[in-house]
């Protein structure tokens, strides 16, 4: 707390800090940040930090150093450039790391779904529709019809959910 009043009332110019400033500072007068590694963080990190500088009304510069970025890495670094919306970097960091698991605890990676991409709005929203009405008529997917869809679903969701 000494520290970020010192910095926050100018009487330092400079602060070193972890990761932990990309949230909750707000220091009008801070005009420069330095991201180290930048490559290792996510698109919401990154517009976080830059975020965090420009806030006065002085020219402001958010700097990303990545020293060898992977190619996933460099793709992050060029959108973060490119993109200064928050919804954008939003659907670009869904397009780079996928979902994760909607039931499960990955907060990453793809999902089992492979005949659509989450951007197919219209097709999910049918394909939710389909679903409650199917659900409607066979709340525990019962029929004979819908053991397939039942293996299937308790597969997926590896016992961890009810079917109602």
């Amino acid at each position: 707390d000494k520290v970020m009043h010192q910095f926050r009332s100018g009487e330092l110019s400079v602060l070193v800090s972890t990761p932990v400033v990309e949230v909750g500072i707000d220091v009008p007068n801070a005009t420069v940040m330095l991201v180290e590694s930048a490559d290792r963080f996510g698109l919401s990190q990154l517009h976080q930090f830059r975020g965090r500088v420009g806030r006065g009304s002085a020219q402001s510069y958010c700097m990303l150093l990545a020293e060898n970025p992977s190619e996933i890495g460099r793709e992050r670094l060029d959108i973060i450039e490119k993109v200064q919306d928050g919804f954008q970097l939003a659907e670009e960091d869904l397009r780079l790391r996928g979902p994760g698991d909607f039931f499960g605890t990955r907060q990453s990676g793809l999902p089992d779904l492979r005949m659509a991409k989450l951007s197919d709005v219209a097709l999910l929203e049918l394909a939710r529709t389909e679903a409650i009405r199917l659900f409607e008529k066979d709340p525990g997917l019962k029929k004979p019809a819908h053991a397939l869809l039942s293996k299937e679903l308790g597969r997926v969701w590896q016992g961890g959910g009810e079917l109602s």
